[in-house]
């Protein structure tokens, strides 16, 4: 099961095979203390053999046309994942999950492959809305759907636990009607 989305000549989202389990453990564990600080499963990686039973998983959910699961390559090297959460198929709606290996920041990798999820959600899809959450403290996070056009809903007040505590996170949203390309 192959799904490549060429976002332009530096990136490429490509779902990830159970081959990709060393690289994605080591994009992982090499970015851990970055990547701890806003997602609460990075600290149960413990080995790329957990991607043995994870991935297929992810293929599973592709397959089921319930979202999707990409490495983000960019020049080639896995620097991040981004994908669709589950599909709500009866409100034409899904939410983008994302993270970037900090070395790669500040380049518009992720906000190239946000817009990219974008138009393959509205233009392919025939979706209506997509959310992003963010932890409201996570100011380059946020700075993705804000300079996408998203809206600001709201804030969910401990809306996660991140290891010892909860976090608040910030909803954003786009439709379909309000998405310029």
């Amino acid at each position: 099961m192959m799904f490549t989305l060429k976002v332009d000549q530096e990136i490429e989202l490509q779902l990830f095979q159970l081959h990709h389990s060393e690289e994605l453990y080591q994009l992982v564990d090499v970015n851990r203390n970055h990547l701890s600080q806003w997602l609460p499963w990075v600290d149960s990686m413990s080995s790329p053999i957990q991607y043995h039973s994870i991935i297929p998983s992810w293929l599973k959910q592709f397959a089921d046309n319930n979202g999707f699961n990409t490495g983000i390559r960019y020049n080639g090297v896995l620097v991040g994942s981004i994908g669709f959460h589950q599909m709500d198929w009866n409100n034409r709606q899904t939410s983008i999950g994302y993270y970037l290996a900090e070395g790669y920041e500040g380049k518009g990798i992720m906000t190239r492959s946000v817009q990219a999820l974008i138009n393959y959600a509205f233009l392919d899809l025939n979706l209506n809305r997509i959310e992003i959450r963010c932890g409201i403290e996570n100011k380059k996070s946020r700075a993705i759907p804000e300079r996408l056009g998203f809206t600001q809903e709201g804030i969910i007040r401990e809306g996660e636990f991140l290891y010892n505590h909860y976090h608040d996170l910030a909803v954003y949203s786009i439709l379909a009607k309000d998405w310029k390309n």
